[in-house]
Parts: C-alpha cells; structure tokens; sequence
C-alpha cells in the first residue's frame, strides 16, 4: 500500500450503503491515483454490494470481518435489504459493536494501517475505536444536514413528553435553526424506543454523542439546499471540517439494473414506455428501498391511481413470505389488467434516477428518504410527499415549508389515503396551469448541478477533505 490509507465503514442498510460507496468513488475520482488508499470494511453478506465499486476501481481493498454473533439479530438479517423494522435496526447497530476488538488486532497488525476512519454516523463506536488507534474518524452522514441537526439536539438533549400516553404531544427543536417541531410519534422510533428503556438504546446514545466528538463530518447535500444548517453544524461542533458533498453521484458505469436487485420490468421496457408518454404527465410514485404497505393502503393507492386517469409509473419492494403472510404488499387483484398501458407496476427495483430524469415524469409520490429526494431534486422534478418513519418527517418539512418545492399529502406509517382525495392530488400534481412549483423545483436542481460542477461548492468540498486526509498522513500516530 502507497500513500494515505482509509478505513471506509457502511452501515449495511440499503440507504446508507450505496451513498458511502458512491462517495467513496468520488474521493477516488477525485484524487491522483495510488495517493488515497481505500480500505472497505464488510461483513460476509454484504460483500456482493461491493462488485460495482471493485468492478470500478480494482486498488480497493476489502477487509471482510465476521458479523458479530448474537441472539438479538434474526438469522439472516445482518443483510443490507432486511432491516424493515426498529428493533432489528437497533439490535444491529449494537451487534457491529462486537467489531471493535477485531478491528483492532487487523490495525495493529497491518503493515500501513489507516490513518482514518471513515463511517456511517450509526458506528459512532468508531470514534473510540480511532481514538484507541490514534487516528481521526469523520462521520458520514446519509441524511441531510436539517434532519442531522434536530437527531443530535434529540439525542443529546433528551426530550420527553409531560404526558407519556400523548402521542400528539409536540417536541420543539429551539436550538436548531428555524425552530423545527414534531409530535411524539413523528421522531425516531430508534428514539422513542430508546426513552423507553430498551437496553441497547444507550449504546445508540452514546454513538450520536460520539459523533458530535469526532474530528469531521461528511453530509449528503449542498450550500444552497440547506446553507443554514451546514452553520449551524459548524457552529455545533466548535469546528469548520464540515464538508458538504452532494448530491453524491451514482458510480460511474453502474448497471442500474443490477444496482439495488432484480426487477420485474427491464430497463429498456421502462424507458421505452415512457417514450410514447408526454412530457411531465406522468406520476412517479415509489417508497423506497425498505417500506412495503399494508394491504389495505395498496389498495387505497390502487384506487386512486385508477380513478385519477394520470399515467403512472409504481416502483413496489418485493414483499417476502412474512409480508404476505403479514397482510403486506399486494397488488389488488386485476389492477395490472385494468390500468394497462396508462400505469406501468415494477415489483422490485426500480432505475430511479433513469426514470426521474426522463422528459415524461412530471411529479413524483415518495417517502421521502433522503436518496430519493436528492434524486428527484437533481432532476428537478416536484414532490408529493408520505414521509413514513425516520428522517422523512423532516425531509418533509424541508421540502414542503421551508423550499417550496413539495407539496404534503399524508404522513405516517398507519395513514390509509382516501382514494378520491388522492385521485384529485395526482390530476392536479401533473397540471399545466400551476408552474410555480415546477419552477421552483427547476432552479433547486440547477443549483444541484452548479455544486457538483467544475469549481462548485461540493467540489470543492471534497477537494479540502482529501487535502485534510493526506495531511493526516504525516501526522497520524504521532
């Protein structure tokens, strides 16, 4: 190994995964090569999510570790593309835990370890891991840096509710800019199962308040989207190595077929489709990489679409066994014959950003997890907005209060759409007489564009990173 060696680690859930790689080829492409030396931490399962990257750029290294045994975790879910509820979420975050004392003997025996580590803000062990290797560790933050701010003031201020039966009862945020508030069931379930005395909620504690304390920060977004919160994190953590790099662009020669799984519907077949549609007339409508519905909102969003007449392509997660047996994501029977060559149904995954960027795709229905917003922002195309869990709520607001480039239709996991309100959203979404929203969206996607361009603030950002990164490297140990 030559020059400055980094410790890559993703968190392996779908969402986190794919953009640290997508960055990790960023600081590659971004630098001479043979001066940066990128070393990938995985676990076995998720070692097929590398092929693209490795595919790409063959000097990385992998370092393949084990999942820690536990009985927390069930079988198979150490995966990136079966974490669908808290507690395995929570549980895993604990059981990576059991990585540090191997990660430890492979530094100490390494010939040229790291001389950083670079993380999913879910590994906040890794910064005591650094500081026992004497190294720096750097978040990477997924999740926009609005949605970063109000998940550290919660976990390190704590806030509870004066009655623990209210569900409605609204936390406020005053620390953070513009005064964001929630109601109770709208904040983190890894949160609220925290306050309610799960055992390795500490340990998640105790990693946001680690971060906070690690030597720099990486966020998915850019200056003009959210410039206000990107100060706020500076001024938060007492330093200026806050670097903002979106959006993070998909890996070069990535097949997008092949990028997230298998999908019922070709490529080809889907671009072809939306060829013969006219330009932003059609509904994009997807919830993610994670999220199946409950049978009877399928059938609600079914309806809908059928009666509102729109085009419509539908991006739906593959249900397993135990959805199906669970009531979860089924298509009604006969919808696919009914609506047949006005909608278009992909069980599986979707190309998200080949479609959102086609002419036809005039407004797109989503969960809003951040991957998918950064993609629809890019290509410049209006929300519909059904934050489920997690940071979506505040994604939400966001896109909704504070850009203007979103429009709120429902919330929350237990929401079923009336079927006739929902047809009447999705008409006027690809209306031809409200071009406020759309324009909007417009000049939001060329600012995305002039960040990622030749001098543009995420350039530059990555640029000061990667100086930050090979100053370490004779500093580092000492």
């Amino acid at each position: 190994m030559t020059g400055t060696h980094i410790l890559v680690f993703p968190f392996p859930a779908q969402g986190h995964m794919i953009p640290l790689l997508d960055f990790t080829d960023q600081i590659i492409r971004s630098h001479d090569a043979g001066e940066i030396t990128i070393t990938i931490l995985v676990t076995p399962k998720n070692l097929p999510l590398l092929h693209q990257i490795m595919s790409v750029h063959p000097s990385i290294q992998t370092l393949v570790l084990p999942f820690p045994s536990t009985s927390s975790i069930p079988l198979g879910a150490e995966n990136a593309k079966d974490l669908t509820n808290p507690i395995s979420f929570l549980a895993m975050i604990r059981a990576l835990g059991g990585l540090h004392d191997p990660l430890i003997k492979w530094f100490r025996s390494h010939p040229s370890p790291p001389v950083a580590i670079l993380s999913d803000m879910f590994l906040g062990w890794t910064h005591r891991l650094a500081k026992d290797l004497g190294i720096r560790r750097i978040v990477f933050s997924p999740s926009g840096a609005l949605a970063l701010s109000v998940m550290n003031s919660m976990w390190r201020e704590v806030p509870t509710r004066r009655d623990p039966n209210d569900q409605n009862e609204v936390v406020s945020f005053g620390d953070v800019p513009n005064c964001p508030e929630y109601p109770w069931w709208q904040l983190s379930a890894l949160y609220r199962r925290y306050v309610g005395g799960d055992p390795d909620g500490e340990f998640l504690r105790d990693g946001f308040v680690d971060n906070l304390a690690s030597w720099g920060l990486v966020v998915n977004t850019f200056d003009d989207l959210e410039g206000v919160y990107l100060k706020h994190l500076k001024k938060e953590l007492g330093h200026s190595r806050v670097w903002a790099v979106g959006p993070v662009q998909p890996i070069e020669q990535s097949d997008p077929t092949t990028r997230g799984g298998s999908s019922s519907v070709s490529v080809d077949s889907i671009i072809s489709w939306l060829d013969k549609c006219d330009d932003h007339k059609v509904v994009y409508v997807c919830f993610g990489s994670q999220a199946v519905l409950r049978n009877d909102q399928m059938e609600a969003l079914a309806l809908g679409l059928e009666r509102s007449g729109v085009r419509f392509v539908w991006s739906i997660k593959e249900p397993t066994e135990a959805h199906v047996e669970g009531g979860y994501g089924r298509v009604p029977h006969g919808f696919e014959d009914r609506v047949a060559g006005r909608g278009l149904v992909i069980k599986g995954w979707a190309p998200q950003v080949l479609i959102l960027s086609h002419r036809a795709v005039g407004a797109f229905l989503t969960h809003c997890g951040w991957n998918s917003v950064f993609e629809s922002v890019t290509m410049g195309v209006p929300m519909l907005t059904w934050p489920l869990r997690a940071d979506q709520f505040l994604n939400a607001t966001l896109l909704v209060v504070q850009l203007k480039v979103a429009i709120r239709v429902w919330e929350g996991v237990q929401t079923v759409p009336d079927s006739v309100d929902l047809a009447r959203v999705l008409v006027e979404s690809v209306r031809d007489d409200d071009q406020a929203l759309r324009q909007r969206a417009t000049r939001l996607s060329e600012a995305a564009l002039e960040a990622t361009a030749d001098g543009g603030s995420s350039v530059k950002d990555v640029e000061s990173l990667i100086a930050h990164l090979t100053a370490l490297d004779t500093t580092a140990n000492k």
